[in-house]
């Protein structure tokens, strides 16, 4: 599939110039093809055939399995959540919280990645640390310096304010060193270019379906290293946590399943994995050299209003104007879609591989001068 291809199969590209793909991807018609298809199967045909149950699980498995690959892990290391924020606080609410632990994050953080620290505070008496950055970038002897006595760090791979890469790999060495564990937001990464979380070294990654990759709401996903349940004390429990339901005594699942509860509709990760199929049909190299020129195109037309990285690192493109919110809606008049962004003060556009020259130009004019 072309990139042409992939713009023609998306319906809402028809009505607007998109370029929000950073908050929420348009989907393709066989994505959500994919998941009314397995709706209509499971309440029309299931409970006639092999039962609601089965069909649902074996869905979830041929899920797992495709978003497992894509993320280069194993199908047994992935649990599947709602969102990411709801994969953070599933590692939030897994960790034996004392009084006077330390929690660090970037100040570039969504606050996805925020809230659950700020509400350990409130009622565990958990320090939050927050290091601050310049231009959406670490400082390292910061972050050495922070993490020294921390229990968990908490950063993005790719920055939402600014479109900026952070060196994760090499934050998850020093805070390992330290003895903290480390949570990866991956989902500004993943469906931009090739992530492998076991790569990076990180105890935790979450990341979800609905905004690079072109899937539908719903679909988080949650990597968990092996070796990072020791440190965890679980809390939730349900029929599919466990290994036996029927067993005297129950027994976690060994792997990241023991995060999943109970009763969850399978649609959205079906929808998750023809997403994914998509996206690695275009092809990641495609996806990056066609944003890279996008975005140059973009910048170049900015000049000294840009807020990210002159040269490539993501389709995340800040820029500064007088009045964010009111520049958003003038853009929206237009049929241009972008956002506005709180800290910094600013409007974000994302330029994804289904865009093309005429959209970034389009995008220009509309800005003005």
């Amino acid at each position: 599939m072309d990139p042409a291809e992939l713009r023609a199969s998306i319906p809402a590209l028809d009505r607007c110039t998109y370029c929000n793909t950073g908050a929420s991807g348009p989907s393709p018609r066989n994505v959500v093809g994919a998941a009314t298809d397995f709706l209509e199967r499971h309440a029309f045909e299931a409970p006639a055939g092999a039962g609601p149950y089965p069909v649902a699980f074996d869905a979830m498995t041929a899920a797992r399995e495709v978003t497992a690959g894509h993320l280069g892990t194993r199908p047994e290391d992935l649990a599947f959540a709602r969102s990411t924020a709801d994969a953070v606080n599933l590692v939030a609410s897994a960790i034996d919280w004392r009084p006077g632990d330390v929690v660090v994050r970037t100040d570039l953080e969504h606050p996805a990645g925020t809230l659950p620290w700020d509400r350990l505070a409130d009622t565990h008496d958990v320090e939050v640390r927050v290091l601050e950055t310049e231009r959406g970038r670490l400082d390292m002897d910061d972050v050495k310096t922070a993490v020294a006595d921390a229990r968990l760090v908490v950063l993005s791979s790719l920055t939402w304010t600014h479109g900026t890469r952070l060196p994760v790999s090499e934050v998850v060495d020093i805070a390992h060193e330290a003895g903290a564990q480390v949570l990866v937001d991956a989902v500004q990464s993943v469906g931009q270019h090739p992530v492998d979380v076991t790569e990076w070294g990180a105890d935790f990654v979450a990341t979800a379906g609905h905004k690079w990759l072109l899937g539908i709401w719903g679909a988080g996903m949650l990597y968990i290293d092996p070796d990072a349940y020791e440190r965890l004390r679980q809390t939730r429990i349900g029929y599919r946590s466990v290994e036996d339901m029927d067993a005297e005594e129950y027994t976690y699942h060994e792997g990241a399943r023991r995060f999943e509860v109970g009763t969850t509709s399978p649609a959205p990760y079906v929808a998750l994995a023809e997403a994914i199929e998509t996206i690695e049909a275009v092809g990641l190299d495609t996806v990056q050299s066609r944003v890279e020129r996008l975005t140059d195109r973009l910048k170049d037309g900015l000049g000294d209003r840009l807020m990210s990285p002159a040269s490539y690192e993501s389709g995340l493109v800040t820029f500064g104007v007088d009045d964010p919110e009111a520049t958003v809606e003038r853009l929206a008049d237009r049929g241009i879609v972008v956002r506005s962004l709180p800290h910094p003060e600013a409007v974000r556009a994302s330029v994804h591989v289904f865009n093309d020259a005429a959209d970034v130009d389009a995008l220009l004019d509309g800005i003005g001068p």
